[in-house]
């Protein structure tokens, strides 16, 4: 089946550069820009890769993480959180809430690419 991804972020040029350096026919994007949004979309359909904004509004990105981690198939997503700036504070506790890894703003084609399996980078 395709990769499923989901961009999210409270600002809209953060979805839709991440739906442009993703998108492809081996890839599907779906974005969403609050906490409250992502677990909704989630807990219906599970993404492969999460990319999440680590400045949602209205909830801390651990508790977005634990949240998905908790919904089924919610444990085989890899969730990469996104941070203006390395900041091994919010990094250390994303990946005790499950975050797989980070992603630096603004990201390229060749951060993203890294964090796809190979076979759907085109």
């Amino acid at each position: 089946h395709a990769l499923r991804c989901m961009g999210v972020g409270g600002a809209l040029v953060v979805r839709k550069v991440a739906t442009r350096l993703l998108a492809s026919d081996s890839v599907v994007v779906t974005t969403a820009d609050t906490g409250f949004q992502t677990v909704s979309a989630c807990s219906v359909e599970m993404p492969d890769i999460i990319i999440l904004d680590c400045a949602l509004p209205d909830m801390p990105s651990v508790d977005i993480i634990s949240q998905i981690r908790a919904l089924p198939g919610g444990k085989e997503s890899r969730i990469y959180l996104c941070l203006a700036e390395i900041d091994v504070t919010k990094i250390m506790r994303a990946k005790r809430a499950g975050a797989y890894g980070y992603l630096l703003k603004p990201f390229n084609r060749e951060s993203i690419s890294e964090i796809l399996p190979s076979t759907s980078v085109g």
